[in-house]
């Protein structure tokens, strides 16, 4: 399972002209499940999430979580974080899991989320989706749940 971590100022998702999700200050997660994940691969990944320290303390020094601050996330599902870019010029899925096996993880990782954070709000699973948001930092950074980066 991998995440783009993208810390907002504020952020928004809308489907169809539909808000579906908006946060102030928080996180912007990018969500792909890759083919072989399992519920623990959601549940580390959720709970590394919460509890990265990438905002400011009262030194300025990135010292704080969404947990500190009773921030926001925002949970978008991009599939396309398991593109293979290195043969060709159409990037190959085949690392990226099947949609049905995908939608129930990006659930559980939602889910494990919202044990810990009381404001998550998402997009819709495999739905074209207009993603807004300020980056504040800019602070983005990469999650694996195989920690290969």
């Amino acid at each position: 399972m991998r995440a783009v971590v993208q810390r907002v100022s504020e952020a928004k998702v809308t489907v169809g002209g539909e808000e579906t999700a908006r946060i102030g200050k928080g996180l912007l997660v990018l969500l792909g499940v890759g083919a072989g994940d399992t519920a623990e691969d959601a549940r580390y990944l959720a709970e590394k999430t919460v509890y990265l320290r990438v905002f400011p303390d009262e030194s300025d020094k990135m010292n704080l979580s969404v947990l500190d601050l009773g921030a926001g996330i925002i949970v978008v599902s991009q599939f396309t974080l398991y593109g293979d870019c290195r043969k060709g010029r159409r990037p190959s899925y085949a690392g990226a899991a099947p949609p049905d096996a995908a939608k129930e993880l990006y659930e559980t990782y939602v889910k494990e989320l919202l044990k810990f954070v009381p404001k998550v709000g998402t997009g819709r699973f495999q739905e074209m989706m207009e993603v807004y948001l300020v980056n504040d930092g800019p602070v983005t950074l990469l999650l694996d749940s195989k920690k290969s980066f």
